[in-house]
């Protein structure tokens, strides 16, 4: 966050203090810490940083990482840097590493603090990007099983470090892993009513006015659920707003107004001109990338709804149970098509999330 989050390398850097810019690199949520971190130490010096190790991690061998945690030379050594990056892993490594056993902040997490309020760049991938919101994936189980058994605090989500705010809950591997699903539960669970999502290859850049940019090879989504509501017993929730935000998007927090990128203002989509014609339907919709493909067609069709639906396995738990993800087309969704890249942006389409029963076992068509 830059108050940043997102990736690492240049972009980073410029924010941090540009050329010669001191990165505290952290690679607690690695199984191998030490080499994680002398890997991203490397690279980030390849772009003019003078990035440094912070040997802070529970699994870091033949060191005590609460008394790390809590030495004064290397909190000071953090407080003065330009930002600070974590590596990917485990999440609960990092809150693990810089918490306490009793909840409270080390003397390197407040020097973390301090520094991003100073105006520094805290960025992470993977499990370095979960730990930016208030709440995290902890212990998670799979996106179906989420879905049919929801999630408890202590099993599958725990406090995170909360630099982008308490107000916004993030995830990440969004897309590859259909894990856009999982948000859902954990947003109501805890109240969040704003989710942001991350796929790979992809940085979400958040300023200290809460200006959201989007850069890199795919995109977020943006679950608004401002106005959802949802019923008892297995997970149904209606009237979700998503949005794919793509590459060079912008948000605003505060508003939740988005801009798309000057390259896409003149391809908004016209509705009476679809370029795509016939039901728009996905027989699985956490595969890869699956729900931004749907979501892609819909905007661009001649039809209002699209249909995706999510099944298990007949071994799985609860096998006759699935999910019914019914998207909608209203008066104030908005495409936005690429003329150089083709790739799509969509803004609030209508999603409604129902249990379905799925016959079993399956039996063959006659």
């Amino acid at each position: 966050l830059a108050r940043r989050q997102g990736g690492h390398g240049s972009g980073q850097l410029s924010l941090a203090g540009g050329e010669g810019a001191r990165i505290a690199v952290f690679g607690s949520a690695s199984a191998n810490p030490q080499s994680a971190g002398d890997t991203n130490v490397e690279r980030l010096n390849k772009y003019g940083a003078k990035a440094f190790f912070v040997p802070v991690a529970v699994t870091l061998a033949g060191t005590d990482y609460l008394a790390a945690a809590d030495d004064p030379e290397l909190a000071e050594a953090v407080r003065s840097a330009g930002g600070a990056y974590f590596a990917g892993g485990d999440q609960s490594r990092i809150t693990r590493a810089l918490r306490r056993p009793d909840g409270t902040n080390t003397r390197v997490l407040d020097a973390l603090w301090d520094m991003y309020r100073r105006g520094g760049v805290i960025a992470g991938t993977s499990a370095g990007a979960a730990i930016m919101s208030s709440t995290m994936f902890y212990n998670a189980k799979t996106v179906l099983a989420t879905l049919k058994q929801g999630v408890e605090e202590g099993n599958e989500i725990a406090p995170g470090l909360g630099f982008i705010g308490d107000d916004i809950f993030v995830d990440q591997h969004l897309l590859v892993r259909g894990r856009f699903a999982r948000m859902f539960p954990a947003m109501l669970k805890k109240g969040y009513k704003l989710g942001l999502g991350i796929d790979e290859n992809t940085a979400m850049v958040v300023t200290a006015d809460r200006q959201v940019e989007i850069v890199g090879y795919r995109g977020a989504l943006m679950l608004d659920m401002k106005g959802a509501s949802s019923r008892e017993g297995m997970f149904n929730v209606s009237n979700v707003k998503l949005s794919y935000l793509d590459n060079g998007d912008r948000l605003n927090l505060d508003t939740g107004v988005i801009t798309p990128p000057r390259e896409k203002v003149d391809g908004k989509l016209d509705p009476a001109k679809p370029y795509y014609r016939g039901p728009v339907f996905s027989a699985d919709i956490l595969g890869n990338s699956a729900v931004i493909d749907l979501m892609a067609k819909l905007i661009d069709s001649d039809q209002r709804e699209a249909v995706g639906v999510a099944l298990g396995s007949p071994l799985d738990k609860e096998p006759d149970v699935g999910f019914e993800f019914r998207f909608t087309r209203e008066a104030d969704s908005i495409g936005y098509q690429s003329p150089i890249s083709d790739a799509y942006s969509v803004y609030r389409l209508r999603l409604d999330i129902r249990p379905i029963v799925v016959r079993q076992p399956l039996y063959q068509y006659r």
